[in-house]
């Protein structure tokens, strides 16, 4: 575990089981984890081994079963719903496997939404979603909507969304992954790029350990427990 007070996320015996019925099925148990301020971490696992889970109780998307998971030195489970939502959108970014794009909307409004949320302007959050958009090549894109954009572009519009309220960790759940090889490692490398431009840490799950490798630090996620990846 990276022991760092100022750890923008931290898990403590952090645990989860589902249950349905009598039948309790654990999917991991007594997790240590910390990431510090610009870290890069990867999370390596075979599937089912419970990498999303992970990913969605450190997000505060899902409630863990034992432990607490701590963001921006806030306990998630001493939170209302509404005030964990307004922690996520302030302090956390998300990138999925798939883009999760709202398709009415432009590539510009689909990143102006979580600044808006936030409670910012209509001039700020399309300033700062377009310079995202430009930052990832997609200045000739802003008023094209999800379903006018290539696969890579929609990936990219979506990291751009992560980032646009300068959070403090963005987690990606196989944000490359379905994507062609060419394609993934060109969105991969922007997304390393804007992280490091804005000082913000990304807990990635993959499959890919050739992306893994590129992290600052390698974790894998087998049989309920959460270890450091020597060989990734």
């Amino acid at each position: 575990m990276n022991d760092a007070a100022d750890a923008v996320i931290r898990a403590e015996n952090l645990g989860k089981t589902y249950a349905e019925g009598r039948l309790r099925t654990p999917v991991f148990g007594g997790l240590e984890f910390a990431v510090a301020p610009g870290e890069t971490v990867a999370i390596l696992g075979a599937s089912g081994a419970g990498k999303s889970t992970l990913l969605h109780l450190l997000g505060g998307l899902d409630v863990p079963t034992t432990g607490e998971v701590y963001v921006a030195g806030q306990k998630m489970s001493a939170l209302s719903d509404a005030a964990r939502g307004r922690l996520r959108n302030r302090a956390l970014g998300f990138v999925y496997q798939f883009h999760h794009l709202l398709p009415e909307f432009t590539a510009l409004e689909n990143v102006m939404m979580p600044v808006l949320l936030a409670g910012a302007a209509v001039d700020e959050a399309r300033d700062r979603a377009r310079t995202l958009l430009e930052a990832v090549g997609l200045g000739h894109r802003l008023r094209h909507k999800p379903g006018e954009l290539s696969g890579g572009e929609r990936q990219r519009t979506a990291v751009a969304r992560a980032l646009v309220n300068r959070p403090a960790c963005v987690l990606g759940d196989e944000p490359t992954g379905n994507l062609d090889e060419k394609t993934a490692a060109q969105v991969f490398e922007q997304m390393l790029q804007l992280n490091r431009a804005h000082g913000t840490s990304l807990v990635l799950v993959t499959h890919d350990r050739g992306l893994a490798r590129r992290l600052d630090r390698v974790l894998e996620l087998h049989e309920g427990g959460l270890r450091p990846c020597l060989d990734p």
